[in-house]
């Protein structure tokens, strides 16, 4: 084994594990933001599955999306009570 594998595995090795790790924290936020929509009081129900529907099939763009639009600009939801 020469000089330059022997230093490229630990690097390979710490790579992948960042990789998992942000992988799984952007598995997190999508799960986070599909409760959030699922939990959140909407005008209606329709627009609530929308959002649902956007957040599942736009993975961790859908999600982004959401907390951009709707989980930032209103905490409470849209629907005053």
């Amino acid at each position: 084994m020469g000089l330059m594998e022997f230093w490229f595995w630990p690097f390979a090795f710490l790579a992948g594990a960042v990789a998992i790790i942000i992988g799984l924290l952007v598995f997190a936020f999508w799960i986070w933001m599909i409760i959030d929509a699922a939990k959140r009081n909407f005008r209606n129900d329709a627009e609530k599955i929308i959002w649902i529907v956007i957040i599942v099939l736009g993975s961790w763009i859908g999600a982004l999306v959401y907390l951009l639009t709707i989980k930032l600009t209103n905490t409470k939801g849209l629907v005053k009570k």
